[in-house]
């Protein structure tokens, strides 16, 4: 019976391990709680930095306005709270990933917000009477996002060193109150909130307010674990290569006995280069080709003389004719016909490029000028300029004019006028070698 019952010792063992399980409990349950460490956090403040500012750089150049997007505030919140955070009718734009990442993000805009950029894309001032959007209104806002997340994909595939490509981006009018336009949210209870500040105009007089970007976390740990992932292999393959070059012995040269008669070259010793260099250590190395022959044949005191074989010659030169050795005497070397170094010329030749790399570049836009002329004018002639002047330009009537892009030329055209705008029609395409020769 007393085989059964537990010594007091044992009950305190037992409480004690009881309460050390409820606090590894208590400690699990707080680490579930936080799904983002800081430094998770901040790599991904870092891409969203990264590639939204490459979108801000977009965006002002459809608006024609200064666009600025601040470095972002990361936080999690969950898909029941958005009602709260989001109470009146928003813009949702969603970003679907096909190539590089797999899954779907949300961007979230302010419906006045949107207004001001479908009015300065339809060439307004900026101003709209109302925020309500229209079909037009609409379009031009998903052709505005649409340009701003294919450069936010851009920076991304230099960020990650692989091909990221997006799906047209789509955009519902986002109300929570109703239930309306939230199909394209995601479904995670979990969700990253990456928060932007957006500016445009010179002081933010257009528009001074956040942008949100919702993210799944399990799509945000894939970008992080490939960001990561990326950095520690290319550690560990750095560790690998410098531990195998450690490890790698040097074999010692291993001196031959002198002999006491002069040694004769064999005919496998001339058609092996460098065979007589591990003969005797401490004897005057071979020369390299395009180095002067003087002292080629010095010896170290007590060795008898040994010639090296001769390097082969080079294309378009005779050989060398090494003296051959009688005794230790030697006749003076023939002299070699040497000939001047002919280079081949760089002709156009279709340059080539991966198309994976072609496409990263293909969303970049590119400033096209037509130039009608040029002139050079004294200051004083500047001055003297007004209402009805006259500048004769270096381009004669009927002469081509010049298609500049980013102020280099690439080709040539004639004026023509296309539904009462002036146009150009290409005529002629400078040839890639021209472009290249007049590179400063």
């Amino acid at each position: 019976m007393s085989r059964d019952m537990l010594s007091q010792e044992e009950i305190d063992a037992l409480l004690r391990a009881n309460n050390l399980s409820d606090e590894e409990e208590e400690q699990a349950g707080g680490n579930e709680e936080a799904l983002l460490t800081p430094f998770e956090e901040d790599a991904l403040g870092e891409i969203g930095n990264i590639s939204f500012g490459s979108a801000a750089t977009a965006l002002s150049t459809l608006l024609n306005q200064k666009v600025d997007i601040t470095t972002p505030t990361v936080t999690m919140i969950k898909r029941s709270e958005l009602q709260e955070e989001f109470p009146q009718p928003n813009v949702a734009v969603h970003v679907e990933y096909t190539d590089g990442f797999q899954g779907i993000n949300l961007l979230v805009i302010h419906m006045a917000d949107a207004a001001v950029i479908a009015d300065l894309m339809m060439g307004g001032l900026g101003k709209p009477e109302s925020t309500d959007l229209s079909e037009f209104h609409i379009s031009a806002v998903q052709e505005a996002m649409n340009q701003m997340m294919g450069s936010a994909a851009t920076s991304m595939s230099t960020i990650f060193n692989k091909l990221v490509n997006i799906s047209p981006p789509g955009i519902d009018i986002m109300d929570l109150q109703s239930g309306a336009g939230t199909e394209n949210l995601p479904e995670e209870e979990d969700l990253v909130r990456i928060s932007f500040r957006l500016k445009v105009g010179e002081q933010g007089e257009l528009i001074d307010s956040t942008i949100m970007q919702l993210l799944p976390v399990s799509f945000a740990k894939q970008m992080i674990d490939m960001l990561m992932g990326t950095s520690s292999a290319e550690s560990s393959q750095n560790e690998v290569a410098a531990s195998q070059t450690i490890e790698a012995p040097v074999a010692p040269p291993q001196p031959a006995p002198a002999s006491a008669a002069p040694v004769q070259p064999s005919p496998a010793a001339a058609v092996q280069p460098g065979a007589g260099q591990a003969a005797y250590p401490g004897q005057a190395q071979p020369p390299y080709p395009g180095q002067p022959m003087d002292g080629f044949y010095q010896q170290a005191p007590g060795y008898p003389p040994y010639p090296y074989p001769p390097y082969p010659p080079y294309p378009g030169q005779s050989p060398v004719h090494m003296p051959q050795q009688l005794g230790g005497l030697g006749t003076p070397a023939q002299p070699a016909n040497v000939q001047p170094a002919q280079f081949a010329q760089f002709e156009a030749g279709r340059m080539t490029a991966e198309p994976q790399n072609l496409n990263l570049l293909l969303d970049i836009p590119l400033q096209v000028t037509v130039e009608l002329g040029r002139t050079r004018k004294l200051i004083k002639e500047i001055l003297e300029l007004s209402a009805g002047s006259i500048i004769q330009l270096d381009k004669l009537a009927g002469e081509p004019v010049d298609i500049l892009v980013n102020n280099k030329l690439i080709a040539k055209g004639e004026v023509v006028v296309i539904d009462e705008n002036f146009g150009v029609r290409v005529t002629d395409i400078i040839s890639q070698w021209d472009r290249v020769q007049k590179l400063q």
